[in-house]
């Protein structure tokens, strides 16, 4: 635990400053803004898929979807523990670089302030997963349900997706079939790991236990009820926002986005 706590407390923020190092090296002509937007959406990539492959690991080695153990279920929530806190301080820097125009030069309360009012979902949603589900994870279910915490990793899948649609952007070529192609793989991964995810869950349960699967939320513990519903409330809110930026992408010409 403490081992794997302290390797990615300093793996993270270190691959995120040698990101942006790197890149002042091979792109001199982008500010250090760009370099920081760019290698957050990176490091995050990079979470996002080791946190994927942890999870199909899990899935595949969890036969017995209540009782069989996989190292990984219990190992890889302390990679996400410091990884929750690095990226909140990354979105904090992100989001004073993109609004030194705005708020005052140095770092202040104020910024602090306009950060928390920006993005307090995201805000919000990390701390639900360090205050809540991370006791639940590792203490709270006992020594039972590996497969479906290997299942939640799983949703990181669509993580790396929406970080490259963000680069893209950055890069000017949000014109480009890329990412058009991109742009549908975000919404059918989206959909698939984030909103069709629990009902998978709930099903394998039912089909565990034998019972309906309407009758599976007064099987389980009602913390895991509590859990799957805050998690999926924002995914419902921001599919609905993925849906709403993909009919513009894909409604208008390119005429129409440049006015």
């Amino acid at each position: 635990m403490w081992q794997t706590l302290a390797i990615a407390s300093v793996f993270f923020p270190g691959l995120f400053f040698l990101s942006v190092r790197s890149l002042g090296w091979a792109a001199p002509a982008w500010s250090l803004k760009d370099r920081i937007l760019l290698s957050s959406r990176m490091v995050s990539s990079v979470q996002a898929t080791m946190a994927t492959v942890s999870g199909i690991i899990v899935v595949l080695n969890c036969k017995d979807v209540v009782h069989d153990r996989y190292w990984l279920a219990v190992e890889y929530v302390w990679v996400i523990v410091p990884y929750m806190i690095y990226d909140v301080c990354v979105m904090y820097l992100c989001h004073w670089h993109k609004s030194r125009d705005t708020l005052e030069k140095k770092h202040s309360l104020a910024s602090v302030r306009s950060f928390l009012e920006k993005d307090r979902l995201m805000v919000t949603h990390h701390l639900f997963i360090l205050v809540v589900l991370t006791p639940v994870a590792q203490y709270l279910r006992g020594e039972l349900g590996d497969f479906f915490v290997g299942c939640i990793f799983v949703a990181e899948l669509s993580t790396p997706f929406v970080s490259l649609g963000k680069i893209l952007m950055q890069l000017k070529m949000q014109d480009t079939l890329l990412h058009k192609v991109n742009g549908i793989l975000i919404l059918v991964t989206f959909f698939l790991c984030r909103i069709v995810l629990f009902p998978f869950m709930y099903r394998a349960y039912a089909r565990h236990t034998g019972i309906p699967i309407y009758m599976v939320p007064f099987h389980i513990p009602m913390h895991c009820n509590v859990a799957n519903a805050s998690l999926i409330a924002p995914q419902l809110y921001w599919f609905m926002l993925i849906c709403k930026k993909a009919v513009r992408l894909y409604s208008s010409s390119p005429s129409d986005k440049n006015r």
